[in-house]
């Protein structure tokens, strides 16, 4: 993926000429479609995806598994990525509703930024989805996501467990937390800390170092981690809140010849994450089927740009308003060495791109067909 983004007057270009950039490796950030005239009249719909670099996952599942959705319903759409820039992801949402936009789907940046999205949104008559991310104080007319206080209980049984299995003693427990501006970093957070929290207090675990990440970045998260295990060099146990962030204490306890030792936690079963856990240097992830997500979300959004009133199956109480935003929450799995076949045979990642070099005896030991 390129790091870079398209500068607002090119996008702007881009987004008044029509063009669609291509996708893949090339750092795709921009997807149209003018689809042929589907059998129910229906408006188009906007999709913001926040960055590529926190997470493979917006460009390489998100964007293909909404996109498939769209299409399959005959309806518009314009998928484009902010690359975590608070300026284009607003700029963007402005283009879209100026551009015929009915429906706005986002993956906000933080709620500040979102909150001012979805107001401006409102104030044209454009419904909003808050896709994977509250908004908090936003008011988004759905909330569509996983139970993320779960992901995180998953995450922290995951580290108990592993430590068991290593028959860690009195284990030091580090925390790499997601993003502070995340509502789902916080989600997470309390589903671990009600795991862990209890084991620091008993005494059977000792609390270690503590750092959140801004906006998920793993180079910023290296750094933090070294800076960790220079302060306490006997941290034993390492809760990551993602692939992204486990992968960077990994880099740093590979340094240190200590990975495989000390057991890391992840979350979005990305390629990487699943080779470090067959590697044994990861301990476990957290598997979200993101295409139940997506199409979840794209079912709601075509109702909406078909002026329809869907209903959804819950709610979630938001924490700022006190108001309950209609949501649809799905649910994740804990994905151990054991079980990496069942991210594989759900197609979320090929064994040919999981199973490589090294990685193809590994898959073998695995059961992964």
């Amino acid at each position: 993926m390129r790091k870079g983004i398209l500068s607002l007057t090119a996008a702007a270009a881009a987004l008044a000429l029509g063009l669609t950039a291509c996708g893949g490796d090339s750092g795709q950030t921009t997807s149209t479609s003018t689809a042929s005239a589907p059998a129910a009249k229906a408006g188009k719909i906007g999709v913001i995806l926040p960055d590529s670099k926190s997470s493979a996952r917006w460009e390489t599942a998100d964007r293909k598994y909404l996109e498939e959705a769209f299409k399959a319903a005959g309806v518009q759409y314009d998928i484009q990525n902010a690359q975590n820039d608070k300026t284009a992801f607003q700029t963007i949402a402005d283009q879209m509703i100026t551009n015929g936009a009915t429906v706005l789907m986002i993956v906000n940046l933080d709620s500040g930024t979102g909150k001012t999205v979805i107001e401006k949104a409102k104030s044209q008559g454009v419904p909003t989805i808050d896709y994977d991310r509250l908004t908090l104080g936003g008011g988004a007319a759905y909330y569509v996501s996983f139970d993320n206080t779960k992901v995180g209980t998953l995450q922290g049984e995951g580290l108990v467990k592993c430590l068991t299995d290593k028959k860690a003693e009195k284990p030091i427990v580090a925390y790499l937390n997601g993003s502070p501006t995340d509502n789902n970093a916080t989600l997470f957070k309390n589903g671990y800390d009600g795991v862990l929290k209890p084991k620091f207090d008993s005494g059977d675990y000792v609390k270690g170092p503590e750092q959140s990440v801004p906006d998920w970045d793993n180079t910023q998260a290296g750094t933090l981690f070294e800076q960790m295990l220079t302060e306490q060099p006997k941290i034993a146990g390492v809760l990551a809140a993602n692939d992204g962030l486990g992968n960077a204490a990994i880099t740093v306890l590979k340094k240190n010849n200590l990975n495989g030792k000390v057991p890391v936690t992840g979350q979005d079963a990305t390629v990487q994450g699943l080779q470090n856990i067959l590697a044994g240097d990861q301990c476990m992830t957290v598997y979200k089927a993101v295409k139940k997500e997506a199409d979840a979300a794209a079912k709601l959004a075509v109702a909406l740009a078909k002026g329809e009133k869907p209903t959804a199956a819950s709610s979630v109480k938001d924490p700022e308003t006190g108001q309950d935003v209609p949501s649809e929450l799905m649910e994740p799995q804990a994905i151990y060495f054991d079980n990496v076949k069942d991210v594989v045979a759900d197609g979320y990642v090929t064994k040919e791109e999981l199973c490589t070099g090294d990685f193809a005896a590994k898959c073998t030991e695995a059961g992964i067909q």
